[in-house]
């Protein structure tokens, strides 16, 4: 019999004595329990004084005329009743109870906007297996460690595009980001100006207290039809904070293979100075990484930097059991009395 159905039982149900029962009330009074310990001594000291105060009357029998008689114990059975009796007031004073406390987290939660590059040079391979491949998968580590928040895709090449609003469906967030790929965007460059612009578009509207854009990129603002320091400025007017990340290394860096099956080095550049200004206007952090490992630490910061204000109510329901003890001890004083008035009991020491 499961614990629960245990509490259900009726007050005269012996299960009330068993040692798991016992173990889940929680106690209002608990030090009446203590007194407890008191009742043998004082039966003890009840028999002492009886043994020493009561009246004797001397009788004169021969050693053969003395006999045990088993059925003398039941002469006890009345002091038995009277410990029991005790010890289920003292139970029930103690107010056993069970308390079920019910706890309900609710959140806060804030919007972000994962801006990602998926012009041509994403394909460089510095990062494995390139630098749009190891994105995805930090962007989905990342989402995988959200919380009730609101989280929106933009991609972006030479022009810039939602992929997702704004949404808590997070498997469907990770499915979009698997099929990014390069030829989703026909036009080629790297609109950064344009993807804040849409992100921007996005999350105007929202009443959220938290509006986060997380800005991925590995090249310098070459097309598009917006400056990013002006969609910048205008995400900021939104009260939106901007992180920007800054994905590949300077140099001779690997790109496709050769006639040969070699990699073919190229050179490559990046513009850190717009994405650091992009920060400071959006009041975010900029971040410099040159491989999977640094990146996913950046996401791993980012995450702890915006984390979902999560509140707690907690609700207890409290039920009392002493009067099942209180019953028990009625019926036990009932037959006590009972029994006094038997031959159980023992008139030559009433």
């Amino acid at each position: 019999m499961d614990e629960q159905t245990n509490f259900q039982n009726p007050w005269y149900s012996l299960e009330w004595f068993s040692p798991g029962i016992f173990k889940n009330f929680t106690w209002e009074h608990k030090i009446f329990l203590y007194t407890l310990i008191l009742i043998p001594l004082f039966i003890a000291g009840r028999w002492i004084l009886r043994y020493y105060l009561n009246q004797k009357l001397p009788i004169a029998l021969t050693k053969s005329q003395i006999k045990s008689n088993p059925t003398n114990l039941v002469r006890l059975i009345p002091d038995i009743l009277l410990i029991l009796l005790t010890a289920l007031v003292i139970v029930a004073l103690a107010r056993p109870q069970k308390t079920n406390e019910k706890t309900v987290q609710w959140t806060e939660g804030i919007d972000i906007m994962l801006v990602i590059d998926i012009s041509q040079s994403m394909q460089i391979q510095d990062f494995k297996p390139n630098r749009l491949e190891s994105a995805k998968e930090k962007a989905m580590d990342f989402i995988n460690g959200r919380f009730q928040d609101r989280i929106g895709i933009v991609i972006f090449s030479g022009d810039a595009y939602s992929l997702s609003p704004l949404t808590t469906d997070y498997d469907l967030l990770k499915s979009s980001i698997e099929d990014v790929h390069f030829e989703m965007i026909d036009n080629r460059g790297t609109a950064i100006g344009s993807a804040l612009a849409v992100a921007t578009n996005r999350m105007r509207e929202s009443e959220s207290k938290s509006k986060v854009i997380i800005l991925l990129s590995d090249g310098d603002n070459t097309a598009g039809n917006i400056d990013p320091i002006t969609a910048a400025k205008l995400a900021s007017a939104y009260d939106i904070k901007i992180y920007t990340i800054a994905i590949g290394k300077e140099g001779k860096v690997p790109y496709g293979k050769d006639f040969f099956g070699r990699p073919r080095m190229v050179d490559n550049t990046l513009d850190e100075t717009t994405l650091r200004e992009i920060a400071d206007i959006g009041e975010g952090q900029f971040f410099r990484v040159s491989d999977n490992e640094a990146l996913e630490k950046v996401f791993k910061i980012i995450d702890q930097y915006e984390k979902a204000e999560i509140k707690e109510t907690r609700y207890k329901d409290t039920t009392d059991f002493y009067i099942n003890y209180l019953n028990w001890a009625v019926c036990i004083f009932l037959l006590w009395l009972l029994l006094k008035s038997t031959f159980i009991s023992n008139v030559l020491q009433d």
